[in-house]
């Protein structure tokens, strides 16, 4: 598997167990163009889906991932 895949799969299960993201603004993250996995915690701030504090522990997670 590429490392984006499984880092990506990673990222959903973190952003749906630990931070309980709902689905559908998981799908609307990664509906969008620019979805690389390290700007899917971006576009879920900048759409209001996810907390400034919510960044700060996915981008610490994304760290030691």
């Amino acid at each position: 598997m590429p490392q984006d895949f499984t880092t990506r799969t990673r990222l959903i299960q973190f952003l749906r167990e630990e931070l309980a993201v709902p689905s559908a603004a998981i799908a609307l993250a990664l509906r969008q163009p620019e979805q690389s996995t390290n700007l899917i915690p971006m576009i879920l701030w900048q759409y209001g889906l996810i907390t400034l504090e919510q960044l700060d522990r996915v981008f610490e997670w994304m760290e030691t991932a």
